[in-house]
């Protein structure tokens, strides 16, 4: 069966009508229905909606927790030591309506944010020493300058659901200046420890020399103490054999005289025959010369 040709025309006209009127909303979205650009309807629920034919449109936003990297950011600390903070943050879009009207699209929502946030952090964490900043007080300073960005988002429709530091470190010039005073310092003390080491090793070599030279000097005392009373022994038991028979004393003398001036072979004596050095070798066969 054909359909009349008017009909047709119609038909196509009703479909590009039902086309520009229906329009779907996903869970991750909210919608706003514009009239000439003025708000008409909020929708928040998921589905199928419909609107006016050509004289409304939709925006679409996000109601998803969204993430802001921010760019990092120099801070000076209370104590004038500069820092570069690497901040991120969590927001969520929470009346789409005043969102609209007050930023219009989430490009120009991050760069307001980006703005308040770095302004936040300047503002609290230049209040802290840097020694703050680097410690567990840090979570403490974050939670203030959540609250402080959550307020100025409010007026955009925006929640900050979270604020976080990545990472917090000090400018290349600074970096480099710390390392080489850390460097300066490390070999200042291992000046300080190796002249210690040297001073104390002095120390002990020279309590160790002086007491070799003591020991040294009662061993040589004791020793002399000792061969005084050894020599004091012998004279002693010299003079008692000489008492008891001096003919064999003369002649041990005499003996121990021989022995030290003949023995060796370099020795000259010129002496008379009739001296008493030689009495002995006349009872030897010793002959006296005409």
């Amino acid at each position: 069966m054909k359909l009349p040709k008017f009909l047709i025309p119609a038909i196509v006209v009703i479909g590009i009508i039902a086309f520009q009127s229906a329009f779907v909303v996903k869970e991750i979205n909210q919608a706003i229905v514009l009239q000439f650009g003025n708000p008409k309807k909020i929708i928040t629920e998921a589905g199928l909606k419909f609107k006016l034919p050509f004289i409304q449109n939709v925006v679409f936003i996000d109601k998803r927790i969204l993430n802001l990297d921010n760019a990092p950011e120099e801070v000076i600390a209370a104590d004038q030591k500069r820092l570069i903070v690497d901040a991120f943050a969590r927001f969520q879009i929470i009346d789409p309506l005043k969102f609209y009207i007050s930023v219009g699209n989430e490009r120009v929502a991050r760069s307001r944010l980006s703005t308040i946030i770095n302004s936040r952090i300047r503002g609290v964490l230049g209040t802290q020493e840097l020694s703050t900043l680097l410690s567990k007080e840090r979570a403490k300073q974050m939670a203030i300058i959540q609250n402080d960005v959550n307020e100025e988002a409010k007026s955009f429709g925006i929640k900050i659901v979270d604020v976080r530091i990545k990472r917090a470190d000090l400018p290349q010039a600074n970096s480099e200046a710390i390392y080489k005073r850390m460097q300066t310092e490390r070999q200042r003390e291992a000046k300080e420890f190796r002249a210690e080491g040297a001073e104390i090793a002095a120390k002990i070599t020279s309590t160790a020399d002086k007491d070799v030279t003591v020991l040294l000097a009662n061993a040589n005392k004791q020793s002399q103490i000792f061969k005084g009373e050894g020599d004091g022994q012998r004279n002693k038991i010299f003079a008692d054999a000489f008492g008891k028979d001096p003919d064999f004393f003369s002649f041990y003398r005499a003996m121990q005289a021989y022995e030290t001036a003949l023995i060796g072979g370099e020795t000259s004596l010129i002496l008379s025959p009739d001296s008493d050095f030689f009495k002995f070798f006349g009872k030897a066969g010793f002959t006296k010369r005409p």
